[in-house]
């Protein structure tokens, strides 16, 4: 067993495992967290590596996966990025960026990753845990595996999951997702390609996503607990609610929820498409449907287009010109449409995206400044060095407010003087921060920097009203309840899921 730090955790750490991407282990996590904390425990999510373009930051200005956000917020505490010390996020053609407890340490191959990035990646995991240990003495981690804990051609350079078991020696469940089909082989499979050392961490199995009668299981139940000698921990059914998906791939197999929609929200599914968690606001409206849209098309189906932010946002842009979407986007503009872009999206809706040091996407093309959209008259400038804070301002339009959320962004955006600037104008007294015009038919075109805009409720009303007045509906009650304490109730409500059918028990001694 390797040596750890100075500290010898009161609470046995729980880990979730997962026989593949996708199994669960994010929500899992995210319901264990709820229990504990419901327990009067003091849970802390971690999860050592994380590969995620879906991001958030932290009160230092760190950057983290939002899952880890979302875990901490099911613990009742402020994230920070020590729950999640690497974050990778992938820039296409194999490369990604490298976060290290919330900031940029640079560009790399897979290739390379694996080749120079393990040994200092594993000194700042056992950082982190040090950290959380010595500031929280009588914490529970509750930690997330990554895809598979068994990649053969990968498990000596894999550093979130049979490795950070041993090493703090974790109470760890293995979840497998029986919508997928297979789920026999999958525990099975998984379990006969680990070391007998690993394999005697495993407590508990846990069965998600399962549909129809849960007693139907019970004879697949007894065959797996025979097999393996672990017991069956749970049976989780079919959860409708909605969670931000770990991967972008995944919005794609997001169900449809809104049986009678009144408003119509079209948002641009880019190639590297970030921060989507930025849209959860809008699915959780129920007279809202949201609709993502993959290739060109007539855009006048819907009530407003969003798009959304970019980790190449260069990139996305040469796509949209070469889609056809960008000329979609023009024509719909015309029209009394709305559209509203966040950081990335708000960056090509202007006209032009200067990238001198190659940061967003320009490197393979032989200019690095490129035309954008051209609907604000607003030009942007790539740095080298990112902003990343929290953000507490007020809004100027469309209702005085104040607004939280944070930025996440290597661009500095200004007006752009060579264009007619005279009818665009702030959105917030921060004059930075977003922008917004009225076209002639009485639509509008928006952007912002601010990631979580549609988190505040007043503004989001204020804004969905505008569209509401447009289609003579009548405007949302005031007193629409707060999304995040929807948010709240759709995490206790998936606690209270695994309540009923998850044996927590024998993983907390």
């Amino acid at each position: 067993m390797e040596f750890r730090e100075n500290y010898n955790p009161k609470k046995k750490p729980i880990m979730v495992l997962g026989t593949s991407s996708g199994a669960g282990k994010s929500l899992t996590v995210t319901a264990i967290c709820r229990l504990l904390k419901n327990q009067g425990e003091k849970p802390i999510p971690f999860k050592g590596q994380n590969m995620s373009n879906n991001a958030w930051v932290d009160w230092n200005g760190g950057e983290m996966a939002y899952s880890q956000a979302l875990q901490a917020f099911a613990c009742g505490i402020i994230p920070s990025s020590e729950m999640n010390p690497i974050l990778l996020k992938p820039q296409g053609n194999s490369t990604s960026e490298v976060i290290h407890l919330g900031k940029s340490k640079g560009i790399t191959t897979a290739k390379d990753y694996y080749k120079d990035w393990v040994f200092p990646g594993w000194e700042v995991i056992k950082n982190s845990i040090n950290i959380i240990y010595k500031s929280n003495k009588n914490c529970r981690l509750v930690i997330e595996g990554a895809g598979s804990p068994v990649e053969m051609n990968l498990i000596q350079r894999d550093l979130t999951n049979l490795r950070v078991a041993k090493y703090l020696e974790a109470n760890c469940i293995l979840v497998t997702d029986i919508e997928r089909g297979g789920v026999f082989a999958q525990i099975i499979g998984t379990l006969e390609l680990m070391k007998p050392e690993e394999r005697k961490l495993i407590k508990g199995i846990l069965i998600n996503k399962f549909r129809g009668d849960l007693s139907l299981f019970e004879d697949g139940k007894k065959w797996i607990e025979n097999k393996t000698h672990i017991p069956v921990l749970g049976i989780i059914p079919w959860l409708e609610d909605k969670f931000p998906p770990e991967d972008s791939l995944d919005l794609l197999e997001r169900k449809i929820y809104a049986p009678n929609p009144e408003i119509k929200v079209g948002i641009i599914k880019l190639p590297s498409i970030s921060n989507f968690s930025d849209f959860d606001p809008l699915e959780n409206e129920e007279s809202i449907l949201v609709k993502w849209v993959i290739g060109s098309q007539d855009l006048n189906q819907y009530d407003f287009l969003i798009l959304p932010g970019s980790k190449q946002t260069i990139k996305d842009q040469i796509f949209l010109k070469e889609s056809g979407l960008s000329k979609d986007i023009k024509d719909y503009s015309t029209t009394n449409g709305n559209i509203f872009g966040i950081c990335g999206g708000l960056q090509m809706l202007g006209t032009i995206l200067d990238d001198p040091f190659f940061k967003e996407g320009s490197k393979n093309n032989l200019n690095h400044s490129i035309e954008g959209i051209g609907l604000l008259p607003i030009k942007t400038t790539f740095l080298e060095n990112k902003i990343t804070r929290q953000i507490n301002c007020e809004s100027i339009w469309p209702k005085s407010t104040i607004i939280n959320g944070f930025e996440l962004h290597n661009g500095v955006t200004e007006l752009d003087k060579n264009q007619d600037t005279l009818k665009v104008k702030p959105i917030f007294k921060d004059l930075d921060l977003g922008w917004y015009k009225e076209n002639s038919q009485g639509g509008t075109i928006a952007g912002t920097y601010i990631h979580g805009i549609f988190e505040n409720d007043e503004w989001r009303d204020h804004y969905i009203n505008l569209i509401r007045k447009s289609k003579k509906l009548p405007l949302l009650d005031k007193k629409t309840r707060s999304y995040k304490i929807k948010r709240e109730s759709i995490i206790n409500n998936l606690a209270n899921e695994f309540n009923k059918n998850f044996n927590i028990s024998s993983l907390l001694n």
